[in-house]
């Protein structure tokens, strides 16, 4: 497959990605359900973001480890960057894009994760709510 190009629902921000997701995450916390946002993770320096985002860092945690970004004319959730102290943790190595923004048919073959989020303590790996699926079977 070529480039996947996913735009938000206006246009006006659109995400480029050289290749699909080895999967993809549908988490349950808070941030992640209420954002409406299924996550697929790359390098940062693999994707291109075109137009204008607003950026959201929740503020029920301390020190949240992940910038939300939104288109700034219709609101769609777009993507996640670290924040700075995630940075310095880990380094910038990793960024999350909404796959929700593409079309279900380029994502088919691909596995879909239920992370549960909302029990998982902040360290180590994740619970699961349910089993994962391939999508488009």
């Amino acid at each position: 497959m070529e480039t996947l190009k996913i735009s938000c629902l206006c246009g006006q921000v659109c995400v480029k990605i050289p290749k699909l997701p080895d999967f993809i995450n549908e988490c349950n916390c808070t941030l992640c359900s209420k954002s409406g946002a299924r996550w697929a993770y790359f390098n940062p320096s693999d994707v291109s973001i075109e137009g204008a985002t607003k950026r959201y860092s929740r503020g029920d945690k301390e020190d949240p480890a992940a910038e939300i970004q939104f288109c700034a004319n219709c609101g769609s959730t777009t993507h996640f960057i670290l924040t700075a102290s995630a940075i310095s943790k880990f380094g910038n190595s990793q960024m999350g894009v909404n796959m929700r923004l593409a079309d279900e048919k380029d994502l088919a073959g691909i596995e879909l994760r239920y992370p549960d989020g909302r029990a998982w303590p902040g360290t180590g790996g994740f619970g699961y709510v349910q089993a994962a699926r391939i999508i488009g079977r």
